[in-house]
This record gives C-alpha cells, sequence and structure tokens, in this order.
C-alpha cells in the first residue's frame, strides 16, 4: 500500500497539527523517467481518507473520522463536461473529505453525501488549497440558533474576521450580522433560514467585489474586498447542527493559451511527431517524442484544460514550472486514461491529473473517446487537481530546493510543455486556459 500524507497545518491553539491523508490500496504502476474503447468496468474496490490525530497533542473530544468511497460513487460524483469546461470542480466528493484539513476538536462527518457538523469547539473545516478569484456554490441546512459560517480568502486559523478573511455568516436574525451578512464588515440585507431547507449560497469572489447571494437573492455587497485577496475556504462549526453539501468551484480569468493557434508555443526542433491546429481550433498531438512549450513562464496559477484520446493506452502529458528551452524538464500533470485490469482506482501510468513521480491519481476519471477537464492548481509546494470535476491528487513537495522538478523543489516559473509521448499518441487539446497568481514571465521581458 502507498501511504500519501497531503499538507499538514497549524491551528492556533493545538500544540501539533491536523492532516489528512489518502491510502491508495493495490497499486502496482512503477515511476520511471519514461511513460510508456470503452469505459473501465467499476471494480468495487475502495480508497480511505483518514483524519489524522493532532501530533504531540492531549486526546482531541472526537476521534478523527476515516472514509471509504468506491471508485462508483467517486466516478458518480464527476460533473457534465458542459460544466467542467466552464472550470468548476466539486471541492467535496460526496463521501470523503479528501481535500479538507480539520481544524480543531469538532465532530465533522460525511452523512448522506453532506459535511456536517454539530458539537464541539469552534474551529473551521479548511480547504488544502488557496483560491483567489472564483464563484463558490454550495448547499447548506442549519438548525434556528445555529451560529456558522463559510470563511473566504481565509487564514487557516483567522485571529480577526477584518484582516484575516471574509466570514459569510449563517446565523439567527438577532445576530449583528445575521445570515447572509459578512462579519465585521457589512450586516446585508437580512435572509431567514428554514431547518427543514437546503439554500443555496453563492459566493463571487473578483479581485476588490466580493457579492453574496442565498437562493438567488442578493444579500450583501462588498467593493473593497482588496485585503486579502487569496486564502483557503474554510466551513465553520459554532453553535448548533449545521450541514454542507454539492461544495463547487469556479476559478476566473483564465485565459485560453490555444486562443491564437500556436503564437504562443514554440515547437522544439529534432523530434518526431506533430502539432497541429486543427479546423476547429483545437491543438492535435500525433505521433512520436515531442514537445510544445509555452513561450511565457508560470509560477503560481489555475490552470484549466480540455483533452481528448480516443485510444484507452494514449499517452500525454502537461509539463509546468520546466526548465526553459530544456527537454521536458518539469513537473509533470499525467494525461492518461489507462487503468490495470479495467479497475479505475489502479492507474497503468500515474492515472488522468496524477503529479508523476509524486502522487497517482487515487482514482482514474477520465475516459477515452470523451472530452475530459483537468484543472490544475500549483501554489507554492502545493498542487492539487481535479478530473472531470472531482479531486484526484492533493500533492505537497517536501523536497529541497532544485532548478530542475525531477530533482527536487522548484518554487521559480517556468514553462507549460505540452507532450506527445511516443508513436501511440494521438490527442486533442480545445483549451489550454490559465490564471496566474501574477509571478509569472512574459516571453517579451524573457527572450
Amino acid at each position: 500500500m502507498n501511504w500519501h500524507p497531503l499538507k499538514s497545518f497549524a491551528f492556533g491553539s493545538l500544540v501539533g497539527v491536523v492532516a489528512l491523508a489518502l491510502v491508495v490500496g493495490c497499486s502496482s504502476s512503477t515511476k520511471t523517467e519514461t511513460k510508456d474503447e470503452a469505459s473501465p468496468a467499476v471494480e468495487t474496490d475502495t480508497v480511505v481518507v483518514e483524519a489524522a490525530k493532532p501530533v504531540d497533542a492531549p486526546e482531541p473530544s472526537f476521534e478523527p473520522p476515516v472514509f471509504e468511497a468506491s471508485a462508483e460513487k467517486l466516478l458518480a460524483s464527476r460533473l457534465p463536461i458542459e460544466r467542467t469546461t466552464e472550470g468548476w470542480v466539486r471541492l467535496f466528493d460526496g463521501h470523503t473529505l479528501f481535500g479538507w484539513v480539520i481544524g480543531g476538536k469538532a465532530n465533522w462527518r460525511v452523512e448522506d453525501q453532506a459535511i456536517v457538523a454539530d458539537d464541539g469547539e469552534n474551529c473551521l473545516l479548511a480547504t488544502s488549497t488557496v483560491w483567489s478569484d472564483y464563484e463558490l456554490e454550495l448547499q447548506f441546512q442549519c438548525d434556528d440558533e445555529t451560529n456558522s459560517g463559510v470563511f473566504v480568502r481565509t487564514t487557516l486559523d483567522p485571529q480577526s474576521v477584518q484582516t484575516d478573511c471574509y466570514e459569510v455568516n449563517i446565523a439567527p436574525a438577532s445576530n449583528p450580522f445575521p445570515t447572509g451578512g459578512i462579519v465585521q464588515r457589512d450586516k446585508g440585507k437580512l435572509f431567514e433560514t428554514d431547518a427543514d431547507t437546503w439554500h443555496t449560497m453563492n459566493i463571487l469572489c473578483d479581485g476588490p467585489m466580493l457579492t453574496v447571494t442565498i437562493d438567488g437573492e442578493v444579500t450583501c455587497e462588498l467593493d473593497d474586498a482588496d485585503t486579502p485577496l487569496s486564502g483557503f475556504i474554510g466551513l465553520q462549526h459554532r453553535k448548533g447542527r449545521v450541514a454542507f453539501k454539492d461544495i463547487q468551484i469556479r476559478p476566473l480569468g483564465l485565459q485560453n493559451l490555444l486562443a491564437d493557434g500556436l503564437d504562443r508555443w514554440t515547437i522544439r526542433e529534432g523530434m518526431d511527431g506533430e502539432y497541429r491546429i486543427n479546423d476547429e481550433g483545437q491543438l492535435v498531438v500525433d505521433g512520436g517524442k515531442q514537445q510544445l512549450e509555452s513561450k511565457d513562464q508560470f509560477g503560481d496559477f489555475v490552470m484549466l484544460a480540455d483533452y481528448k484520446m480516443d485510444d484507452p493506452k494514449s499517452n500525454s502529458g502537461l509539463f509546468f514550472r520546466a526548465i526553459p528551452g530544456d527537454e521536458m524538464m518539469g513537473y509533470e500533470c499525467q494525461v492518461s486514461n489507462e487503468t490495470i485490469d479495467g479497475n479505475p482506482l489502479q492507474p497503468a501510468d500515474c492515472g488522468a491529473g496524477g503529479i508523476f513521480r509524486r502522487q497517482d491519481a487515487r482514482v482514474v476519471a477520465g475516459e477515452p473517446k470523451r472530452w475530459n477537464s483537468i484543472l490544475l492548481v500549483a501554489e507554492g509546494n502545493h498542487f492539487a487537481t481535479w478530473v472531470n470535476g472531482v479531486q484526484v491528487t492533493d500533492v505537497v513537495d517536501t523536497r529541497d530546493a532544485d532548478e530542475n522538478p525531477r530533482r527536487g523543489l522548484r518554487l521559480e516559473p517556468g514553462t507549460i510543455i505540452v507532450q506527445g509521448h511516443d508513436k501511440t499518441t494521438q490527442a486533442t487539446y480545445r483549451q489550454i486556459s490559465i490564471a496566474s497568481s501574477g509571478n509569472d514571465v512574459n516571453a517579451s521581458d524573457d527572450r
């Protein structure tokens, strides 16, 4: 069995840290520098996600939960391609807390495909991924006297709701900031909840603009939300029962690097295969080892790629933070739908969305003969990927710093490379879109 520890965070009063970890069973894929019709049959094997106990801390009041999910359940939580091609992904797969970190002693758990808490200390359940500009949509249900909230652009242990985050409150009408208001910033328009009803909350964070909408009604608008501009997303337990489900996010500001054909790219000379733009404006990668390299460089970013490969064994990849001008020397987000013995929990070669040599995809969520979407978030030494809306990796690179990501941690900006792997490669990309965090290098500045 392979043990993949995820990111660990310190939380204020805790002496140690709390982490989530993924156990993937029965993986027999190998990692080498060279990677080697129908939808795969779904097996009954499961992935197990466990929330670890605090390290060197007193015994918690609540045992960290352990979750299991079959391939069938994970694949059923995928989103339609019409939605994922716009960038929408699930932050919660409906069955596990993969991609989340429990920040205190509350009884966070999964019930009926919802995240629930109703006892314990005031704390956050936070994403392990940092987000900047986005649209967040979720459903929530609360008791009449519940005091909870959705924290956006937050630190992991916010000390001040005026400086460290924005707290969209879920609270009774008697609260100074009732449901839909932003605590210590704007009371907003009163929205009264119903304990028997699931309400839909939409939060739009776009630069200094922050808009809260509940059940189609705008409850609060800020036009000066410029501190902070990025952070984690947190669900709060404070008082009473609260439940959240169908939590989805869409990053904003994505720009398609293929919009101008190959103008923003360089084809490496002396390699086999072919890159071309077809009549639909899509990039075709056809046969042989080869690389197409972006002229611009990117450090921290969100990238959305739509790909299609008819052959289940066809193999491509998206390299990032690559050494400019070198041959595929970067981190690699795998593009491969191949499985072992038709089991989606056993990727044959890292799996679509897997970070090659760092972490295999926990489930192969891409399929041949259809369009698939990969969303990659690279922020510092943390990488996370979603395929067709389901999160498949959550990676922290803890290696020593090195210019070459094959050998160690690279934080410096680098190029994006679209890989042609071998003579069997036949892949089509209809978008490779990026929203940068601002530490990229424009080709005109670098070459």
